[in-house]
């Protein structure tokens, strides 16, 4: 137990001073915005433009656009499945046996997999594979690593859960672009809406936590699957969907 404790602190020794680093950057950042001389926003201006684009007639409701309601709730799960792989993966690694020393590498390689997959993304679309293709593509490659990780052992389960990242990518980019088309003037409370999504990455690892307690890490990442296939009905027809039924 010393020498766990011994060893915990000095991981957490490790990561103040890049913390410290990270905060300076961005508190010079933030001044050299500040001073900067970016042009004023003319909100009403932005308004009239994506009222002239929207060729739908605006609706009374933000809530009455189904598209943008699913599009939130996709973002939601979203979230919540890329928090569980890359906050779950060490303690995962830890109830495998795995030593610590090696297991606390393992979130690295979650955002290598992310990394990959913002190249891919930046390089493929919108110019050769369409968003919701791509949305698809990325549900489907996070069901098929989550019942691989599933249903495989030791660091090969490890490796798919790794490599979520690289399904999770695409998503968010994915997302956005198919649940804010056509909101004209709500379009605005719309990218609220969106950006309150991210609530997802606090409570969907806590149900993982859960589950993992009363089963096991590993059957804990079923609760992954609900995640990509909502993420793939959005992407193969929640998108389309204009109107509510009656």
């Amino acid at each position: 137990p010393a020498d766990k404790d011994l060893f915990l602190n000095s991981l957490a020794q490790r990561v103040i001073n890049p913390y410290i680093g990270m905060a300076i950057v961005l508190a010079l950042v933030g001044i050299g915005i500040k001073f900067s001389k970016l042009p004023e926003i003319d909100s009403e201006e932005n308004d009239k433009a994506n009222n002239n684009d929207n060729k739908q007639k605006d609706k009374s409701s933000i809530f009455a656009y189904p598209y943008l309601v699913l599009g939130v709730m996709t973002l939601f799960f979203y979230v919540g499945a890329e928090v569980i792989a890359g906050d779950t993966i060490i303690r995962y690694g830890q109830s495998l046996d795995i030593p610590m020393e090696t297991a606390k590498n393992f979130t690295t390689y979650t955002m290598i997999g992310m990394l990959v997959g913002y190249v891919f993304g930046i390089i493929l679309i919108p110019r050769y594979i369409s968003q919701h293709k791509a949305l698809q593509a990325s549900a489907i490659l996070g069901l098929t690593f989550t019942l691989a990780a599933v249903f495989t052992s030791g660091f090969i389960s490890v490796f798919f859960i790794a490599i979520l990242g690289l399904a999770n990518a695409l998503v968010w980019p994915a997302v956005w672009p198919l649940a804010i088309h056509g909101l004209g003037k709500h379009i605005k409370t719309g990218s609220a809406l969106l950006i309150m999504a991210i609530s997802g990455g606090a409570i969907l690892p806590l149900i993982w936590g859960k589950l993992s307690d009363v089963f096991s890490s590993q059957m804990a990442y079923l609760v992954l699957i609900p995640s990509y296939l909502f993420i793939l009905f959005f992407a193969t027809y929640g998108y389309k969907i204009k109107e509510w039924k009656k």
